[in-house]
């Protein structure tokens, strides 16, 4: 194992054999480097957190929807965008 940038290094055998203890450190935060022949080729690197939103009023002052959010115009612009446009 090498250290770059304050991240640790396995190279492809080391990572498969040692997968259970990279995930357990990747969940405290730390990123893992893999290398192929010398070559960094991959990162491990912790997911953000989701956020989960299952109450009503969740997002309330967090969303700023202007008055013709749902106008007739905005939605045929948002149609064109996406190729739905008749």
């Amino acid at each position: 194992m090498s250290t770059e940038r304050n991240m640790d290094a396995f190279n492809i055998h080391e990572a498969k054999t040692n997968l259970s203890r990279i995930i357990e450190r990747v969940e405290r935060g730390e990123e893992v480097v893999i290398s192929r022949a010398g070559t960094p080729v991959a990162k491990v690197v912790p997911l953000e957190a989701r956020t989960r939103r299952t109450a009503r009023g969740s997002l309330a002052g967090r969303i700023d929807l202007s008055g013709d959010w749902d106008s007739a115009e905005t939605n045929a612009t948002i149609a064109r965008d996406f190729g739905l446009a008749t």
